[in-house]
């Protein structure tokens, strides 16, 4: 993880870096967000009560709510705990311009620059800005927008020329690029971001690419995949031809083959769809699951690893086997992926 944020950060030289750890940190864990990016400027997250946890861990660091908070409790809690904030509409503007806080918070402006999600309109940027600033509760304010298209050739292009045409001229720090975005900084000729404005870097820090065309995946793009999910054969099937695997009899061998059973299935956050074919490593060796994936249990053919029996060891994902080819032939992304595997799970972070 650590090694992934240097590479962002390298990407986008005299910036300053949130690394996003939404969705407990991707999956991975806030504990392990807490160390791997000890070097990040500052944490982005979702949930308010994981930002106060980062407190409580000792983490004295910027912290930013990347939806903001929602009624006057929370933007209480945001100023005690020195959060930083996104505000994306007037409702939220509203609450805290009569809400007493105990310090002034930091302000992230959010317009809809083309994703028409979260945001202010583009043509009120100078209004918005102005209000903010304008507000005695509110300390620093940062302009951001979010990318919709940013993992495609140019895909962010019409919207940093939106986002930057409404924004010229008004002197306040700018937060614009993504996992993506980060790959093309330097094509960009710094107008994503200079001196003072933060990356928002996220799926690239797990190890995972952010571009879904061939020919960028994680390996091309330098990233290590910092999750790995294991698992071991828990017995061996021999099946003759005709013979059939698992719930639905999806999958029928056409010869005599041998099938693993391997502790592993959709309770602990492997998807249910995953097709036949889908690979798992066996012992290091590339092999196909067969029939459906059941709550604990998915079988794979391992007539081409005969050195496998009970207890061989898997790896569903993770260093050898990326998780976005394994998204890919579930019909998913890497992302689901990592932030689906379940609590039962063990953790163990080295």
């Amino acid at each position: 993880m650590a090694q992934n944020l240097a590479l962002a950060r390298a990407q986008a030289p005299g910036t300053r870096s949130w690394a996003v750890i939404k969705a407990d940190a991707y999956g991975h864990s806030i504990q392990a967000a807490f160390q791997g990016f000890s070097d990040a400027d500052g944490l982005a997250l979702i949930e308010i009560e994981n930002a106060v946890r980062l407190r409580e861990m000792g983490w004295t660091k910027p912290i930013l709510l990347l939806e903001g908070c929602y009624d006057a409790l929370d933007w209480r809690v945001a100023a005690e705990h020195r959060l930083s904030c996104v505000v994306h509409c007037e409702e939220q503007l509203a609450i805290l311009e009569v809400t007493a806080l105990p310090r002034k918070v930091d302000v992230y402006l959010k317009f809809n620059s083309g994703m028409n999600r979260l945001g202010f309109r583009l043509e009120r940027l100078r209004d918005w800005a102005a209000r903010a600033l304008g507000n005695a509760s509110i300390g620093e304010v940062v302009l951001m927008t979010h990318f919709a298209r940013a993992d495609e050739p140019n895909g962010y292009v019409e919207q940093l020329r939106r986002f930057n045409e409404a924004a010229d001229g008004v002197p306040l720090a700018r937060s614009v690029v993504n996992s993506a975005a980060c790959f093309d900084f330097e094509k960009s000729n710094g107008t994503m971001g200079s001196a003072g404005h933060w990356i928002r870097p996220g799926i690239m820090l797990y190890g995972a690419t952010p571009f879904t065309h061939a020919g960028k995946g994680a390996a091309s793009l330098k990233l290590n995949a910092a999750m790995t999910l294991s698992t071991e054969i828990i017995g061996v099937q021999s099946l003759a031809a005709g013979d059939a695997v698992g719930y639905g009899a999806t999958y029928i061998a056409s010869k005599a083959e041998q099938i693993a059973i391997i502790a592993c299935g959709y309770a602990d956050g492997y998807p249910r769809h995953a097709p036949t074919g889908t690979p798992i490593l066996v012992g290091g060796v590339r092999a196909p699951l067969v029939g459906r994936v059941s709550m604990d249990k998915i079988t794979v053919d391992i007539t081409q690893v005969p050195m496998a029996r009970v207890g061989t060891r898997v790896e569903l994902w993770g260093q050898q086997l990326a998780v976005d080819e394994v998204a890919n032939h579930v019909g998913t992304i890497g992302y689901e992926l990592l932030t689906a595997v379940a609590p039962r799970v063990p953790r163990r972070i080295v």
